[in-house]
């Protein structure tokens, strides 16, 4: 079982061997990072963003939240993204959701009365499965958790589209994609929903004016 002073000695025992393997490692760690990643995922433990991609340290800046979302009144994820854009030029932002949220499935219930700050988060998925609701009614009960958890992995690429941060960034030079994935707990897969860049087109109504 885990303890926090066993968490303390695992890091220790991973400090050693990363250092026995390469001297240097921490050293130029240290110096600055340069991530050409920003990753976008679900705070889920089963879902660490650089062990199911196979990263190494240094290779992609993260944030999280319950169910990997991009919300435009959120300066959390507004001020990673924006960093991430604005200093480290990222030149790839992913959404990365996964089959089995708790988040979504949570959003397809009735709200809580004791989870009065979980609730507002989760009205914004709410809010996908409205603007998708024809589609998730017609289908199979049993399929429908899977297909709102994709659609808002799709929902939350075009918010970001629709950021003044990244369509800025796409106008004066800086274009970084942005992708949807999700992440199956059941295989460890990954499979790619949405990939948007500098040439898609914005619908006129979240554009921004100059």
């Amino acid at each position: 079982m885990l303890t926090p002073t066993k968490l303390l000695l695992e890091n220790r025992a991973w400090s050693q061997d990363v250092t026995d393997r390469n001297p240097d490692f921490f050293l130029n760690l240290s110096k600055e990072q340069c991530p050409e990643f920003l990753w976008i995922g679900c705070s889920d433990s089963r879902v660490p963003a650089e062990t199911v991609v196979n990263a190494k340290p240094g290779e992609i800046f993260v944030h999280r939240n319950i169910a990997n979302q991009v919300i435009i009144t959120d300066f959390n994820c507004l001020s990673v993204l924006q960093y991430a854009i604005a200093v480290l030029k990222v030149k790839h932002i992913i959404v990365c959701g996964h089959y089995g949220c708790g988040g979504v499935r949570a959003a397809l219930q009735p709200q809580k009365a004791d989870l009065v700050i979980t609730n507002k988060w989760l009205m914004h998925i709410k809010d996908v499965y409205r603007l998708h609701q024809q589609e998730l009614e017609s289908i199979d009960p049993v399929k429908k958790l899977a297909r709102l958890i994709e659609l808002n992995i799709v929902e939350q690429v075009y918010r970001l589209a629709h950021t003044s941060i990244i369509q800025s960034a796409w106008k004066y030079g800086h274009k970084p994609s942005l992708h949807g994935w999700v992440y199956g707990l059941n295989d460890g897969l990954i499979e790619e929903l949405i990939k948007l860049d500098h040439n898609t087109p914005i619908e006129p109504i979240y554009q921004y004016a100059d």
